[in-house]
Parts: structure tokens; C-alpha cells; sequence
């Protein structure tokens, strides 16, 4: 599936659990990487409220999830440098949402290796947004325990999508757990 907007991690021999869960809530499909799934949905804000709702009848019922990511931006690539500007381009809209307050970025990397590292990524955004947030007169800072809110960047193959998080939503659905 080329076009998803959610990035699902499971847990060993936790396929046939997730298709079964989220099968309906979306088109969902197998990738070329071991126990990630990724999924189309038309609505994430209601698929984040429905598995919500389902998890408070049954707290086991999303047991094969290691993680679930919706993501609201997304962007294909072909270089690192592709990678760099795309992304680059894509956080901006954030920057009100961060001036202020205590964030990071979380990278998941699927594919690339040895071209794309995560960590220096993570890093590089993180001082990119430290930087436009200074220059927008409401300097965030890098916070890692208990931030007010993480950016999410899911890779799969050539395809990235990024989301922000904030601390209230992480409590709502902690099924996300983009830094796991």
C-alpha cells in the first residue's frame, strides 16, 4: 500500500490479531519490514476515539500492538537529502504549536539503513525547530522527560509521514507511543 497514514508496530505473531482489530477501521496492508503494517483511514481522529473506546471495554484487546502512529503529513523521497528537505518543508506548520514549550522529535526508520540514521535526524530536526521557534520569538526547548510535545516521523521504504503529539493526547491514547 503506497498511500497509508498509519504506521502500525506489532508484537510477535501479532498480525492475524491486528488485521482482525483493525481491519475494519481501515484498507490496512503488510510491508516489506518484519511486524509493521501500515493502514489508509479516512477519518484519524475517529479511528484514535474508536480504539480508544474499544480499549477501555476490553483492556487486552490491543495486547498484539507494540504501537499505532497516524500520521498527518506525508511525503515520498528518494535521497537523505530528499529526505532532509521534505521534512524540513513539512515542519514548519508546526512551530506555533511548539513556541514555548518542551518538545522532541522521534524518528522510527524503516528501510535506508546505513544511508538515514535516526538519531542524527532526530537530532538535526530537533535543532532545526529550536531554531525557527527562536527566530518566531517563542523559543521551545528539548525536553525528553514528560515533553509537552513529541513530533512523530515514521519511515517505510521511500515514504515518510510526520505527526505532533501532544502530552494530553499521548493520556487519551496511549496506544500511540511514538517513543517506543
Amino acid at each position: 500500500m503506497k498511500d497509508w497514514n498509519v504506521v502500525v508496530s506489532v508484537n510477535e505473531k501479532g498480525f492475524r490479531s491486528a488485521i482482525k482489530v483493525l481491519g475494519g477501521l481501515g484498507e490496512i496492508g503488510k510491508t516489506e519490514f518484519f511486524n509493521v503494517l501500515v493502514m489508509k483511514v479516512e477519518d484519524i481522529p475517529g479511528l484514535l476515539e474508536t480504539l480508544r473506546r474499544r480499549l477501555e471495554e476490553d483492556p487486552q484487546l490491543l495486547s498484539f500492538l507494540s504501537r499505532l502512529v497516524p500520521v498527518t503529513a506525508t511525503f515520498t523521497y528518494q535521497t537523505p537529502g530528499d529526505f532532509e528537505d521534505k521534512v524540513k518543508e513539512t515542519m514548519p506548520l508546526w512551530i506555533r504549536q511548539l513556541g514555548g514549550k518542551g518538545f522532541h522529535v522521534r524518528m522510527r526508520r524503516r528501510g535506508f539503513k546505513g544511508r538515514l540514521s535516526s538519531l542524527e535526524e532526530e537530532q538535526m530536526l530537533d535543532k532545526f525547530l529550536l531554531k525557527l521557534t527562536e527566530e518566531g520569538g517563542t523559543p521551545g526547548r528539548i525536553v525528553f522527560d514528560d515533553p509537552d510535545v513529541i513530533i512523530a516521523v515514521e519511515t517505510v521504504a521511500h515514504r515518510a509521514g510526520l505527526s505532533l503529539w501532544t502530552r494530553e493526547d499521548l493520556h487519551r491514547y496511549p496506544f500511540i507511543r511514538p517513543d517506543r
